[in-house]
């Protein structure tokens, strides 16, 4: 008997959302999201600041960037994946609401539907009741974050690099002034040229955390590099600046005080990038609470620095730094006890130069190259060293 072909099952395919409206004032708000099939959905409430969460089944977004328009009781409304297959949409209140009603309508006999969702101001003891009374924690849509037991590298073994592409799904990250283009594209972009570049390289594992359009927290990024037995973490990023003649790469290291006033700014909106996603704030773990206590961490550091000296000395002369291109700062991204970590900055997308080069192919490889340089150097004292 002849076997038949091998089938596969398909790929679900995402829902459309391809039309939304927002109308009300800061009394009452009322959010409108049309898609092609029926949407499952569910709502939660998160706090400081307050959000109202919409999860969804996987969803591509065809929509205007105006139909979502902030107004009423919102001042922000983003959208886009979680990863996991699935999606989410973050209204951002102004203060405490409380959603009072949340149904989807079927139209025009099952050829599109209505996602409605009415909100109303509340006052903060209605709202503390409702996250009350709420069994979630906005785990529903992380990935498996648990830490697997680590063989230990035997001597001599590969050098593992975690480069991890700032941003992505949900949460884009900044915005081209010229070409309008998401920074979570640009940092994924580069995270695979480096990545390819690395792997051609003897003794050296390089891995992305993410290898497409998903969002990870910052703790998940952590501890995928933990787990993973990274010997360094790189967390690639490409921001604006309100100055838009500002250019040049930067490359920074977590700090409990911030070098100035750029750094600290950069750092608290990079910090924000769970708050955009809807998650909820959570204390760190005691592990990684303090990371410049004890004497572990501060060896860290030291390596961390040292590497961040490595990469300004790579591309002294070949590509554009900023003045004082080695920072620091708070950074949630950089705080792993036990891994070397640095932000690199490529470029800011405020500044139509940079912007060019940042979506250039040559000059991603060009810098991939100096990088991959700076890292081969830094392995090499890393290891004399015992690191």
């Amino acid at each position: 008997m002849v076997p038949g072909p091998v089938v596969h099952a398909a790929e679900p395919v995402p829902l459309l959302a391809f039309g939304a409206r927002v109308a009300g004032d800061d009394a009452r708000t009322r959010v409108v999201v049309q898609f092609d099939r029926k949407p499952d959905f569910s709502i939660h409430y998160v706090a400081n600041p307050v959000r109202v969460v919409v999860d969804l089944p996987e969803t591509a977004f065809g929509l205007k960037a105006e139909s979502l328009e902030p107004r009423g009781l919102f001042e922000a409304i983003r959208y886009g994946g979680m990863g996991a297959g699935s999606s989410r949409l973050v209204l951002s209140a102004k203060g405490p609401v409380a959603v009072t009603n949340a149904e989807v309508i079927e139209e025009e006999g099952g050829k599109s539907y209505r996602l409605v969702i009415d909100a109303e101001k509340v006052d903060q003891p209605r709202f503390d009741a409702l996250l009350g009374d709420q069994q979630w924690t906005g785990s529903v849509v992380a990935a498996k974050t648990d830490r697997p037991t680590i063989a230990p590298a035997e001597k001599g073994g590969a050098f593992v690099i975690a480069i991890d592409a700032g941003h992505g799904g949900i949460d884009t990250g900044a915005i081209g002034g010229a070409t309008k283009t998401e920074e979570k594209h640009v940092t994924l972009a580069f995270a695979q040229e480096l990545v390819a570049t690395l792997s051609r390289e003897s003794g050296i594992e390089a891995f992305l955390t993410r290898d497409k359009d998903v969002f990870l927290s910052l703790p998940q990024r952590v501890q995928i590099a933990r787990n993973k037995g990274a010997n360094l973490f790189i967390s690639i990023h490409a921001d604006t600046l309100r100055q838009k003649d500002i250019r040049g790469a930067t490359v920074y290291t977590i700090s409990d005080k911030a070098s100035d006033h750029l750094a600290a700014d950069l750092a608290q909106r990079e910090n924000l990038s769970d708050e955009i996603a809807g998650v909820p704030l959570q204390s760190e773990p005691a592990e990684v609470a303090d990371i410049l206590i004890d004497l572990t961490r501060r060896e860290t550091q030291a390596f961390s620095v040292n590497m961040a000296r490595t990469v300004v000395s790579s591309f002294e002369g070949q590509i554009n730094l900023i003045n004082n291109p080695h920072r620091h700062a708070g950074f949630r991204v950089l705080q792993a006890p036990d891994v070397p970590s640095i932000l690199l900055e490529l470029g800011f997308m405020s500044n139509k130069d940079d912007e060019k080069l940042l979506l250039d192919p040559e000059w991603r490889k060009k810098v991939s190259g100096l990088l991959a340089v700076a890292i081969k150097r830094y392995r090499d004292q890393a290891v004399a060293n015992g690191g």
